[in-house]
């Protein structure tokens, strides 16, 4: 049955539609509390805006479009994450189609990306913005390959769009096609390819996608990149001089290990002594891919040294590193061996990895008082709202976090959630609520709901004064009583009169 799932890019597509359909299935089934990026997605969709601080806003943008047509609910949420997800195996399976001359093996190729744990795992648990750069990247290569092998406008606009997206989906994918272009200098062949006319409907489709976040950047550019800076730089804690610099490099060496080690040990083990074998092979081809992945590698490096970064990330390494498995499925094929046998050994890894994965993403949930490590889907946000509306429903929430406002969201579908200074000055909404409003926050650990000075201090600015601070306190989903959440919340009655 794996032998003809893997037949070609159509059935293999089909198998992965199923497992995707099995996620949305189990997230439907599992509480609806939301992790911090489903948090940030649903209190985001409130708002169409050229930008949002951190994260570029193309998943924002997708989004907003949705739930304003269809309201905020937990399908909502997750229907469309998986559909890009799925949208970036089957571009990364058309990439490697294009790449390499056996169709099977393609299909495995695209397979075998759920063996890469930023995007089997981690994608699925709880990531957002880098769902969409994993799709725009197996969408640039997608493009990129075509244009190599066969250049047609399809193939130039695919990669502008493919620019377009990746540029507003997270920063770090603007490495990519400078690496590509790079990559591609050396090559006399291939090297026409970047002086070809057609490059540039290619370039002014992705200005246009970019521009309006483009023209944002230049007045927002601190809340832009400030928090990301504070996350490469270990949140200021990295020796200064050489000190820093060698603990960001061994950092970019440990997320590079971590990124690549898992799938290569997979793949050795199944085509064994021909895998070793194989490593020696070359293509044009693969020349250009390793050329793509070392120029990315350098500038993380150059990051490194110039940027301050002491704190690289394995899932930052996602446009550099996801053709890896292209890559070494084409070491594979260009050594000319019998792989059958390894294919064989192989396919089987797939489901096995598909079943383990669905396994985590439950359990981590619904076992919690066995591993206690308490999640944030375990906090129980709809035992709160029972509690707190059980005699007055708000006319509108102000939130102290994200992940306060997103899940209050999520449960009051028509009630506007906000948070002071965002995205304009004070909290305007509450001068014309015309009701009760609820503020709501939560503290910095589990057990102390206490207000932080921050958050106590922008009410205050925005004319929110609290008469009574109240405690609310829960236990975890599926903690079976052992351990509890505190939220701490006042009533006060809105501006207007």
């Amino acid at each position: 049955m794996l032998e003809r799932i893997t037949r070609n890019i159509t059935t293999a597509s089909l198998f992965l539609a199923v497992y995707f359909l099995l996620n949305i299935v189990l997230r439907i089934s599992l509480p609806h509390t939301l992790d911090l990026d489903e948090a940030e997605q649903a209190f985001y969709s409130q708002y169409l805006l050229a930008g949002y601080g951190p994260q570029p806003p193309f998943y924002n943008w997708i989004q907003y479009a949705i739930v304003s047509v269809t309201g905020i609910s937990m399908w909502v949420l997750s229907v469309p994450k998986n559909i890009i997800l799925f949208g970036c195996y089957l571009f990364y399976g058309l990439a490697a189609r294009e790449a390499l001359k056996n169709r099977s093996l393609a299909a495995v190729a695209m397979l075998s990306l759920i063996t890469l744990p930023q995007v089997g795992l981690m994608a699925q648990r709880e990531l957002t913005h880098t769902v969409a750069l994993l799709f725009a990247t197996s969408l640039f290569l997608f493009g990129f390959f075509r244009t190599l092998r066969r250049p047609t406008v399809g193939s130039y606009l695919v990669i502008g769009i493919a620019t377009g997206i990746g540029l507003i989906s997270k920063y770090n994918f603007a490495i990519l096609p400078f690496a590509a272009f790079i990559a591609v200098l050396p090559d006399r062949e291939w090297r026409n390819r970047l002086f070809d006319w057609r490059l540039l409907p290619a370039i002014a489709i992705a200005i246009l996608i970019i521009l309006p976040h483009a023209l944002w950047l230049p007045d927002n550019l601190a809340s832009a990149s400030g928090p990301t800076l504070e996350r490469m730089t270990a949140e200021h804690e990295a020796a200064a001089g050489l000190p820093r610099i060698g603990q960001g490099l061994l950092s970019l060496v440990i997320a590079v290990i971590g990124f690549v080690a898992l799938p290569i040990v997979l793949i050795a083990a199944a085509f064994r002594r021909n895998f070793f074998r194989a490593l020696a092979s070359t293509s044009p081809m693969i020349r250009v891919i390793e050329r793509m992945m070392i120029v990315s590698l350098i500038a993380f490096a150059g990051v490194v040294v110039f940027a301050g970064a002491s704190d690289i990330h394995e899932r930052w390494l996602d446009p550099c590193l996801l053709v890896l498995l292209i890559y070494l499925f084409l070491k594979l094929q260009a050594a000319g061996f019998d792989l059958s046998a390894g294919l064989a050994r192989f396919r089987p890894v797939v489901p096995v990895f598909m079943v383990v994965i669905l396994a985590i993403l439950l359990l981590r949930i619904v076992a919690i008082q066995y591993i206690g490590t308490y999640t944030r889907t375990n906090v129980p946000f709809s035992g709160y709202v029972a509690e707190l509306t059980a005699t007055r429903k708000p006319v509108l929430i102000v939130a102290g976090t994200k992940f306060v406002a997103g899940n209050m969201k999520l449960e009051f579908p028509d009630v506007p959630v906000v948070i002071p200074f965002f995205p304009g000055s004070g909290v305007p909404e509450f001068a014309t609520a015309k009701g009760p409003v609820l503020v709501i926050w939560r503290g910095e650990t589990a057990d102390d709901p206490t207000i932080s000075p921050g958050f106590a201090n922008d009410l205050a600015r925005s004319g929110i004064h609290l008469q009574e601070l109240k405690t609310l306190t829960l236990p975890y989903l599926f903690s079976n009583g052992k351990k509890s959440f505190s939220i701490g919340y006042s009533w006060v009655e809105g501006g207007a009169k």
